[in-house]
């Protein structure tokens, strides 16, 4: 029986080419690698000694950067080829890594942050593009799952390395083994994966052919980035406001808020690939999949209201894992399969900037929630962190509804493609 199962699991990891497995590869070296991020915050606080304000600014243009990043990797892409840009990413960021231990002050590190991220982040579509140049188009959503999978294993691996680097070296060795895995990463990828000519994606069975020529024509999709900024506003939610719940309400050790968030990466590398695969074999609607993720992931935010018990943070991180996995593959193929031919670059820039612009709006607006005091709603007084889980839990019911609405807008588009076909 458990031969059985063992074997089926490994099934869901067959029929991949060459280039997915070397992507998923360099991805994996390249997320271990990235251990400057989770500390970055600490690194200009207790090493630099910047104030809170002056460390939140530096996050922001980290995120700002994060989306110019991503939109100029999405253009680039479109007019001169991911396999070109995804190179001079990592390459170029890589060295950048080198020099930023170098600088300390306030408005040097805005700078630098801002310039590091526009680079880093040119890779993020370019790499989308290229899974649908290397993939399969009945093995692109599971090729989108190996890559988190690696990302997933990556950050579970990365911040564990980079604390026993602080131990021993110092801060400053982060950077040197960030820099050192960009350029590696991308060195194997330049060796061993040739250029493709760039392919275009277009999903004609689910969720159908798109039909406008211009991403900002696309009426569908911009509703449809709306839901994905809104989960991953839910999604950020577990490295900004929770880890202070954790402490402040239930007393968690950082161990065990890192225990926490182990459970949510164990649970994507066993579930994730067999749950795409099986909704891939089903042929079930993206945009329908996303919709019921996002309910999950906002219905999960009304459990921690329950706030007496500790076992609701592991009966949350189950439900709000389980919906993770439904809406971020899905989402992205949803995305891919909006794309008229060479748009593909522009489109996966926009998606990519949603979660960017995420990433900003999650730790401002959560640590605003928290701060709110005796607010009244249905008779009820929210305030506090119990605000901020009403907030959340209501805002991924919003997402929801709107990724239905996508779905209902995108069955009559398949309709009206039929009749003129007819």
């Amino acid at each position: 029986m458990l031969k059985r199962a063992f074997q089926n699991y490994i099934n869901n990891f067959k029929g991949f080419s060459r280039e997915i497995w070397i992507l998923t590869l360099i991805t994996f070296i390249n997320r271990t690698g990235t251990m400057v991020l989770p500390f970055l915050s600490k690194y200009l606080k207790e090493d630099l000694g910047f104030t809170y304000d002056q460390v939140g600014w530096i996050m922001v243009s980290f995120g700002c950067g994060s989306m110019t990043g991503s939109w100029l990797g999405g253009k680039l892409s479109d007019k001169i080829g991911f396999y070109k840009i995804m190179i001079f990413s990592l390459l170029t960021s890589g060295l950048m890594f080198f020099g930023l231990q170098h600088i300390t002050t306030f408005e040097g590190l805005v700078v630098a942050i801002f310039l590091i991220m526009s680079v880093a982040d040119m890779f993020r579509p370019a790499m989308f593009v290229s899974l649908a140049a290397y993939a399969k188009p009945e093995n692109r959503t599971r090729a989108l799952t190996l890559v988190r999978l690696a990302i997933n294993l990556g950050f579970a691996a990365g911040p564990a390395i980079g604390g026993l680097i602080i131990m021993n070296i110092g801060y400053k060795g982060l950077f040197w083994v960030d820099g050192v895995t960009c350029v590696l990463a991308i060195l194997i990828f330049w060796k061993l994966v040739k250029e493709k000519e760039k392919s275009s994606y277009q999903d004609k069975v689910n969720p159908g052919e798109v039909l406008t020529s211009s991403v900002f024509k696309d009426l569908p999709f911009w509703i449809f980035l709306t839901t994905c900024l809104i989960t991953g506003i839910l999604f950020f939610q577990l490295f900004t406001t929770l880890p202070l719940y954790h402490k402040e309400q239930f007393n968690l050790t950082e161990f065990r808020t890192g225990l926490l968030l182990t459970f949510n990466g164990v649970l994507i590398f066993f579930m994730e690939m067999p749950i795409v695969s099986y909704i891939e074999k089903k042929q079930f609607n993206k945009a329908k999949i996303v919709s019921i993720g996002t309910f999950i992931m906002g219905s999960c935010m009304f459990l921690l209201l329950f706030d007496k018990w500790e076992g609701i943070l592991w009966l949350m991180m189950f439900i709000m894992t389980f919906g993770e996995m439904l809406v971020f593959p899905f989402a992205n193929s949803f995305a891919m399969s909006r794309a008229p031919k060479g748009h593909e670059g522009r489109y996966m820039a926009i998606f990519s900037m949603s979660y960017s612009l995420a990433h900003i709006f999650s730790a401002k607006t959560g640590m605003e929630n928290i701060q709110t005091t005796g607010l009244q709603i249905f008779g009820y007084e929210l305030s506090g962190y119990q605000f901020n889980w009403a907030f959340m839990g209501t805002l991924g019911l919003i997402g929801a509804l709107l990724s239905f609405w996508v779905y209902i807008i995108v069955k009559k588009e398949q309709k009206n493609s039929l009749k003129l076909k007819n």
